[in-house]
């Protein structure tokens, strides 16, 4: 069973993250990087599916070049090889055209059979790309998954939501993303991260994916930010002295916020 995990690295969520001034998109050098902690619970699954079925996993991911740091913390984790695309031209492209690229990057995987995502980036926080991903490769798309198992060519998700528990199937090859209620993703050993020292990382640009620059790109974006201002410090909360009217003071600032 050939299997392609989606990586990314993200801003380290204890880190300060803001924006550029110049053009309001992620300021790289502001904050730590590393692997978002979701894409450690793809890999995690994407490795037990390997264990159960054999095969190999393949990681997959689109960032700059610094993101080999996260690429190699899943190859320590056990995931088999690695490709990388990494161009300069995709600075500031939105979910659509990272979708679109995603799905150009993993054709040159020859002989997938599953494609596993986080459900949500950390940074981007859209929720929408791995769906878009399985909709560029003509994939179905089995989101949010909670429990994940594969059985024949025939893979099975559980999905928990407000109104129950939805399972979910389709044939392979199919587009799994998953959520944090999936496993706990192991810890490298040092074998496992002197090993992957050795995995063979291929590294893509977007003319070798045969991606256009020209649909790549904020100038080409189909959605951008045009404004942004620090988030402002807390202020002190409003303070109710209690002369016997405590209460009543209480429930009309309840009322006012809309609580109750």
């Amino acid at each position: 069973m050939n299997i392609v995990v989606l990586v990314k690295q993200v801003p380290d969520t204890y880190s300060e993250r803001k924006l550029t001034d110049s053009d309001h998109t992620l300021d790289r050098d502001a904050s730590d990087a590393v692997i978002d902690e979701i894409n450690e619970r793809s890999v995690e699954a994407a490795l037990q599916l390997k264990e159960a079925h054999d095969g190999e996993v393949t990681v997959v991911c689109v960032g700059p070049a610094r993101a080999t740091e996260a690429i190699r913390k899943a190859l320590s984790m056990g995931a088999d090889k690695a490709v990388h695309l990494s161009d300069e031209a995709l600075h500031g492209s939105d979910a659509v055209q990272t979708a679109k690229v995603l799905a150009s990057v993993i054709n040159t995987v020859e002989g997938f059979d599953l494609v596993v995502a986080g459900n949500e980036a950390s940074d981007g926080r859209t929720g929408a790309v791995p769906a878009m991903v399985a909709e560029v490769l003509g994939l179905p798309a089995l989101t949010h998954a909670k429990e994940l198992a594969v059985e024949g060519t025939t893979v099975t998700v559980t999905r928990g939501t407000d109104d129950g528990i939805t399972k979910l199937t389709a044939e392979l090859p199919a587009l799994v993303s998953v959520g944090e209620k999936l496993n706990e993703p192991r810890y490298p050993s040092f074998k496992g991260i002197m090993a992957a020292k050795k995995k063979p990382v291929t590294s893509l640009t977007l003319a070798d994916a045969g991606i256009d620059p020209s649909e790549v790109g904020l100038a080409n974006a189909l959605s951008s930010v045009t404004e942004a201002s620090p988030k402002p410090p807390k202020s002190g909360g409003e303070k109710i002295e209690d002369e016997g009217d405590g209460g009543d003071k209480i429930a009309a600032y309840l009322v006012g916020q809309k609580i109750i």
